[in-house]
C-alpha cells in the first residue's frame, strides 16, 4: 500500500500527519484531490504566457489588413531582385522565396504539406487522385479546362484528415492570377527551377533546394525548409533601420507555419467569424476560436461599431 511508504519530513510533515494518512487513505486522497483543485484555479488566475508563440508576427497581427502587411515582404523581394541574365542563381532563388510566400498566403497550408507539393509542368497529365493519395500529398498543376493553375490535395495528405472540413474529399483550389503570379510560375516552372537544380536528381516537388558542393540533394526536409523561410524572413522582412532594406519593422524571424496565423487573423479582423477564417486554413472553428480568440476582441467591437455608426452617418 501507497501510505506504507510514507516517511516524515522535518519541518513539513511530522509523524503524527504520516499516521492519520495511514489510518484513513481514501480520505486523505479526497482531501488532496479538493486541495489541488482549489489550487489549480488560483494558479490559472494568475498565471501569465511566458513565450508567446505570435510574437514574432505582432506588428502584422496587430495590423488592420494582416495580409496586406505581410504581402510587403513579397514587393520587397520583387524591389531587389538581381538580374537573372547576370546572376541566374540569385535571380532563381529569389523567384523561390516569392513563391514560397505567395503560394503560403494563397493556400494556408501547413509546412508539410506545401513542402511536398509536387509539380506537373503543363505538358504532363496530372498524378491520378489514387496515386496522391498513396503518396499522401498534393500536386501543382495546370487545368486545361479552367485556364489556371490549380493545387489539388487529397484529403489524406492532411494532418486533420478526419475534419468535418474535409468530409472526405480533396482540397482543390484555382490559384487566383493575381500581382503577376502566372508569369513568376510559369519563369520558375520553365527557367529558375533547373537552374536551382544544377543537374541534381529532380525530387519533383514545386520547391527544391539550391545544387551545391556540399549538398546535392534537392529536396527539402522540415529543418531545411524553415530555415529557407526563416532566412527569406530575415533578409527581406525585417527592417534594417541601418540600410533602410527590409519591409517591416520590429518583424521577428519565423517560419512557415506563421502564415496560418496571419490568414486566420486577417479573416477574423474582417468578418469577425471563426467559421470563415477556419475556411482559410482547413481547419476546424472551434479550433480557430481557442487559438487566434485573443486577437479579437478590440476587433468585434469595430466591427460592432461600424454598423452603429451609420446610424449617425
Amino acid at each position: 500500500m501507497a501510505a506504507e511508504r510514507l516517511v516524515p519530513i522535518s519541518g513539513l510533515v511530522s509523524g503524527d500527519q504520516v499516521d492519520d494518512v495511514r489510518r484513513d487513505w481514501e480520505a486523505a486522497c479526497s482531501r488532496l484531490n479538493a486541495h489541488a483543485l482549489q489550487r489549480a484555479k488560483e494558479i490559472t488566475r494568475v498565471a501569465r504566457i511566458h513565450r508567446d508563440p505570435f510574437e514574432p508576427l505582432l506588428p502584422i497581427l496587430e495590423a488592420s489588413s494582416p495580409v496586406g502587411e505581410y504581402r510587403k515582404i513579397t514587393a520587397e523581394i520583387l524591389k531587389r531582385m538581381p538580374d537573372a541574365r547576370r546572376y541566374p542563381r540569385g535571380a532563381a532563388e529569389s523567384v523561390r522565396a516569392l513563391l514560397m510566400l505567395r503560394l503560403g498566403l494563397h493556400l494556408g497550408l501547413r509546412q508539410k504539406n506545401l513542402r511536398q507539393m509536387l509539380l506537373c509542368p503543363k505538358d504532363r497529365a496530372p498524378t491520378t487522385e489514387r496515386e496522391l493519395e498513396r503518396l499522401k500529398c498534393g500536386e501543382l498543376r495546370w487545368s486545361d479546362r479552367e485556364a489556371a493553375w490549380e493545387v489539388f490535395v487529397p484529403c489524406a495528405a492532411f494532418k486533420n484528415a478526419g475534419s468535418a472540413y474535409f468530409a472526405k474529399r480533396p482540397f482543390r483550389l484555382l490559384l487566383p492570377d493575381l500581382d503577376g503570379l502566372y508569369g513568376w510560375l510559369d519563369a520558375y516552372v520553365t527557367v529558375h527551377r533547373r537552374v536551382l537544380l544544377g543537374g541534381a536528381d529532380d525530387p519533383s516537388t514545386v520547391f527544391v533546394k539550391t545544387r551545391k558542393r556540399t549538398s546535392t540533394n534537392a529536396a527539402y526536409n522540415q529543418t531545411t525548409f524553415y530555415e529557407a523561410w526563416r532566412l527569406t524572413i530575415q533578409r527581406y522582412g525585417i527592417y534594417n533601420p541601418y540600410t533602410g532594406r527590409g519591409a517591416i519593422a520590429g518583424l521577428l524571424p519565423h517560419g512557415p507555419h506563421s502564415v496560418r496565423d496571419v490568414l486566420a487573423t486577417h479573416v477574423l479582423k474582417t468578418t469577425g467569424s471563426y467559421e470563415q477564417a477556419s475556411y482559410a486554413i482547413q481547419d476546424a472553428p472551434a479550433t480557430v476560436q481557442a487559438h487566434y480568440g485573443r486577437f479579437l476582441p478590440q476587433d468585434k467591437a469595430a466591427l460592432a461599431a461600424a454598423v452603429l455608426n451609420k446610424v449617425w452617418a
